[in-house]
């Protein structure tokens, strides 16, 4: 089935520190709102000449909260509070209100879990810190999951986090006052326990991934002493891991091996599909409703989209986003819609040489010409500067560089239309809208973007 895909920047934001973390809030009414984890070494002050200092580096971190305004075409992104931190590992917020308040989890350099209480003021919202919990002696949090992933109520509570010892904690939350206990500590992995994640439909079951190459599956209602499969598949370290929300028993992994694994949890000794994605896989989002759609973040090769139906063997690649030039790290999918398309209502008359434009990149300049105002966009395509020019309205309308062959169309319901909508309407479904967020480490960059996708609805 044929798939047709845009990717359209609307806004990319300097977080002067090395950026390693992306998230949605994913709860209802608050799902405008992203926070963005950063990690940055200093360097000690040295002595004189060339000489170092012996002293260590210190590890500082700033937490960013940011509110995505669709009604602000130009920068929708608006910065509402920067937070100094220890250096950020990963973060995310729980899937249902903690004490009824949206509550982000993060893991930091200084070995410890905290939560932050997002509230909401007369003018903004930000986010307080509540409480806090060290993970034992000198390590890095790595990494955390929520138990929550599924959106269902009635289970207790709990958090998972790895460190760089090679260990997992199991912690439970107090929602009514919120705090942190731990239930239990294990020795995971030999070295760095980088990822760490529940199986959402069955949250006593915990996923672990490590840099001796190993995952492995925990069952936390007795003592973990011992894993209920160990996993050799991949190839290098294990960094990333998450449960599916929507599909039970499917599982998906990346490594450091530049492969995407799916898995079928009843029986782990062999994956479903292997994708090579050419990047080591820090992170993997599945989408929030369309349960076939992964979002990787692959490193050196930027950000993927992956659909995993129709593909016994792989998954397909739908779009890559590689406008990042530094370490694809952070990630994440908002539960947000963008309302105009990219894709459908096509005009097949392209722009005419010496029409009105307008050619923007990060800012916006707009030009009126023959009486009226036209805005036109730069959809980046590669690396390599190549890039296709859209005319835009000043209703945030686009129209994009190509359109459908027409297909013989059901009159009635198609009626007045255009002929470029009666070919869409005939050949492809109704588009999907999704906004995204992705950042990248040394050049300390998050970038706000649509995907929008259209199905055929002609079988071959």
């Amino acid at each position: 089935m044929a798939v047709r895909c845009k990717t359209q920047t609307l806004q990319v934001i300097d977080t002067e520190y090395s950026a390693d973390a992306a998230e949605w809030c994913p709860l209802d009414g608050w799902s405008n709102i992203l926070a963005c984890g950063t990690y940055q070494l200093k360097k000690p002050d040295g002595g004189s000449g060339e000489q170092e200092s012996d002293s260590p580096h210190t590890r500082l971190g700033r937490l960013y909260l940011y509110r995505f305004s669709p009604n602000q075409p130009f920068s929708p992104v608006t910065e509402l509070q920067r937070m100094e931190t220890a250096a950020i590992l990963d973060m995310k917020w729980c899937h249902l209100p903690v004490a009824d308040y949206p509550t982000l989890g993060v893991a930091d350099a200084k070995s410890s879990l905290g939560l932050y209480r997002l509230r909401s003021g007369k003018e903004s919202c930000r986010v307080e810190p509540v409480c806090s919990l060290g993970l034992g002696d000198e390590c890095l949090a790595l990494s955390l999951d929520w138990s929550s992933g599924r959106r269902e109520s009635g289970c207790p509570l709990k958090i998972v986090c790895s460190d760089s010892k090679g260990r997992l904690s199991l912690l439970l939350v107090e929602e009514s006052a919120p705090s942190l206990d731990i239930s239990c500590q294990w020795e995971a992995h030999e070295y760095e326990a980088w990822i760490a994640a529940f199986n959402y439909w069955s949250p006593d079951v915990v996923y672990s991934g490590g840099d001796d190459c190993l995952l492995k599956g925990w069952d936390t209602r007795t003592q973990p002493d011992s894993p209920i499969f160990t996993s050799r598949r991949h190839s290098m370290g294990v960094c990333s891991i998450q449960s599916n929300p929507h599909r039970e028993n499917v599982l998906a992994t990346g490594s450091y091996d530049e492969h995407v694994l799916l898995w079928d949890t009843r029986q782990m000794k062999r994956p479903t599909s292997d994708t090579h994605v050419q990047g080591g896989v820090w992170r993997l989002k599945w989408h929030p409703s369309q349960g076939n759609l992964l979002l990787a973040a692959c490193m050196h090769n930027g950000f993927h989209i992956l659909d995993s139906d129709h593909q016994p063997e792989e998954c397909a690649v739908l779009s890559s986003y590689v406008l990042h030039n530094s370490l694809a790290y952070g990630a994440d999918w908002s539960r947000l819609r963008p309302q105009a398309s990219l894709l459908a209502n096509q005009d097949p008359t392209p722009p005419q040489p010496g029409g009105p434009s307008r050619l923007s990149s990060s800012d916006s300049k707009v030009h009126k010409m023959d009486g009226a105002t036209q805005n036109l966009k730069i959809f980046y395509e590669s690396p390599t500067a190549s890039f296709d020019v859209v005319i835009e309205d000043d209703n945030g309308e686009y129209v994009p560089d190509s359109c459908p062959e027409k297909k013989e169309a059901p009159s009635a319901a198609l009626e007045g239309q255009s002929d470029s909508a009666v070919a869409t309407a005939c050949e492809y479904g109704t588009p999907e809208s999704s906004l995204v967020a992705t950042c990248s480490f040394y050049d300390h960059v998050l970038h706000v973007w649509r995907w929008e996708s259209q199905r055929s609805l002609i079988t071959e």
